[in-house]
C-alpha cells in the first residue's frame, strides 16, 4: 500500500509540474516552499519529513536495490 500512495504523490506533482520520479515533498524542499514544506512537516508529524524526502531523492534510496547496484546482470 505504501508504494501506491507514493506513486499517488508523485502523480500529483507531475501534474502540477513536478518531476515524474518525485514526491510533493521532496518539491517542496527543493524549491524552498518553506510554508508548504512546514505545513507537509506537520502533517507527517516530522520536522524534517520534506528534507529527507529530498535527501532519499538525491541518494536514489526509493528506488529498489536492483536499481541502485548502478551495474545490472546480464
Amino acid at each position: 500500500m505504501k508504494q501506491v500512495l507514493i506513486a499517488l504523490d508523485q502523480l500529483a506533482n507531475t501534474l502540477v509540474g513536478g518531476y515524474a520520479d518525485e514526491t510533493i515533498s521532496a518539491r517542496a524542499h527543493r524549491k524552498g516552499w518553506k510554508r508548504r514544506e512546514a505545513f507537509i512537516n506537520w502533517l507527517f508529524r516530522d520536522q524534517n519529513h520534506c528534507k529527507s524526502s529530498d535527501d532519499s531523492e538525491v541518494l536514489r534510496e526509493q528506488l529498489p536495490n536492483e536499481y541502485r547496484r548502478g551495474v545490472h546482470d546480464a
